[in-house]
């Protein structure tokens, strides 16, 4: 879950009058009319490692950073931790108590982010190029030196516990929980990532304190970086911002999970739309079938208006707004998805559709003419997706370095892809869709029925 302040997951600080308002909706556009896209590997002195897309048509430099740590990392008892501890960075950081640290940002025109997941804690700054040395470290503080100080542990800590009050209130979240404890028992993904109420009300600034010392180190860290910076600069401005962290984290073990599917799941609520959910197995991003499951995926309901579930659900039946699907790739588990909402009264038929689609997929596999158009797509929207934006290159180069995908693949990526044969396709299709998924259903009682 994204790490949130009521109505907003990103404090900004956009003080600098037009000029930066400008600026940042110019490099929305001037970023993507770039063809190619030119990665250099920066190590600094004590081996902080960071990739660089040097960019000096406006003076903006960009950072994006991930810990792998997550809400995974939580101690029991005390879920949320790491949610909680992201919404603390930019409520004071070492001789700055929150008041001071928000208006030196202001006053900077910089923008900071940071949020969590069940994998990574990630942060991101965006800043003008002549502002970057006191920018930077205002950063190097948050990350090394934040202070946890009771009052805005209390603030944050109350803002996030309405969220979850407002969640229990909401039959959907309430299934989505439901269901993540179905398919992971024990495991730590099958908790939220803001916690309960109860572990919420039990974390303390001092285990805060303990748990930023535990997982943020340079070890857990990657960074990517976009803007007007050169790699000599970045290479002691890396040393300069995350040099005083510990080497090493001390990271719990997670081990890796097969989702338990093959349960059907039921949230009775009097709501006018039934939600459906159908979780079947994913595939690792480093299987060598991660393609052939991906393509497969596009087919079936990722490519929204071009797949197989739009078609059936929507077009030809007027069964539902949509309905889609997409891979889950975790750390530790993988699935894949089918999420529609429908009237209540026809969730049995589309429930029932919606199988037809999977077993017919599963059983003949998809078209040659269904497998050009996914490839075409996927290979056209990668830059709309990926590298629209200064934030979008940096989001991407720090995935490409998790994923240990290589500082060429954006180039390599199109021949990947077309190398996928229907055979390819038709393969992943009985591997994932051949078992028994697990079904979430939300509405009222006894609306949907198993289509067979």
């Amino acid at each position: 879950m994204l790490n949130f302040k009521p109505g907003f997951y990103m404090r900004s600080y956009l003080n600098a009058g037009a000029f930066l308002a400008l600026i940042f909706v110019l490099i929305l556009v001037v970023v993507p009319a770039k063809a190619a896209v030119e990665i250099q590997d920066v190590t600094s002195e004590k081996g902080i490692k960071a990739w660089l897309v040097e960019d000096h048509s406006l003076p903006i430099v960009t950072f994006q950073f991930s810990f792998k740590s997550g809400s995974a990392q939580d101690p029991e008892g005390k879920e949320g931790i790491a949610n909680l501890m992201t919404g603390l960075f930019d409520e004071g950081a070492g001789d700055l108590d929150s008041d001071a640290f928000q208006t030196k940002m202001e006053e900077l025109g910089a923008e900071m982010s940071f949020r969590t997941n069940s994998d990574e804690i990630s942060g991101q700054v965006r800043m003008l190029a002549e502002n970057s040395d006191e920018v930077l470290e205002l950063v190097r503080l948050a990350v090394t030196a934040p202070r946890f100080d009771t009052g805005p542990v209390e603030r944050i800590r109350g803002q996030i516990a309405v969220g979850i009050r407002s969640d229990e209130r909401d039959p959907r979240k309430q299934g989505y929980l439901k269901l993540s404890e179905a398919l992971y028992g024990d495991h730590p993904y099958a908790h939220p990532d803001e916690g309960t109420l109860e572990s919420l009300a039990a974390i303390s600034p001092e285990d805060l304190k303990a748990f930023h010392a535990r997982v943020f180190a340079r070890s857990n860290l990657t960074i990517g970086v976009v803007g007007d910076i050169d790699a000599e600069r970045l290479a002691s401005v890396l040393d300069e911002v995350f040099g005083e962290l510990p080497a090493e984290a001390g990271l719990e073990p997670v081990e890796s999970i097969e989702p338990n599917l093959g349960q059907e799941l039921r949230v009775d609520y009097p709501l006018p739309q039934a939600t459906l959910q159908l979780v079947y197995p994913g595939v690792e991003r480093d299987d060598p079938a991660f393609f052939s499951a991906y393509l497969l995926n596009q087919i079936l309901g990722g490519g929204v208006f071009s797949s197989r579930l739009f078609e059936e659900v929507r077009e030809k039946r007027g069964l539902a707004y949509g309905a889609s699907s997409y891979l889950h790739s975790r750390d530790h588990a993988q699935t894949l998805a089918i999420q529609t909402a429908t009237r209540a009264e026809q969730a049995g038929e589309t429930l029932s559709v919606i199988q037809d689609v999977i077993a017919g997929l599963r059983d003949e596999g998809p078209t040659q003419k269904e497998l050009d158009t996914a490839k075409t797509y996927v290979i056209g929207s990668y830059a709309i997706n990926n590298l629209d934006s200064s934030t979008a290159i940096a989001r991407t180069l720090v995935g490409l370095q998790q994923d240990d995908l290589g500082i060429d693949y954006i180039e390599r990526r199109a021949d990947l892809i077309n190398a996928v044969t229907l055979d390819d396709v038709k393969d992943a299709a009985k591997r994932l869709l051949s078992q028994k998924p697990a079904l979430l259903v939300i509405g009222p009682a006894e609306q949907a029925q198993n289509g067979g």
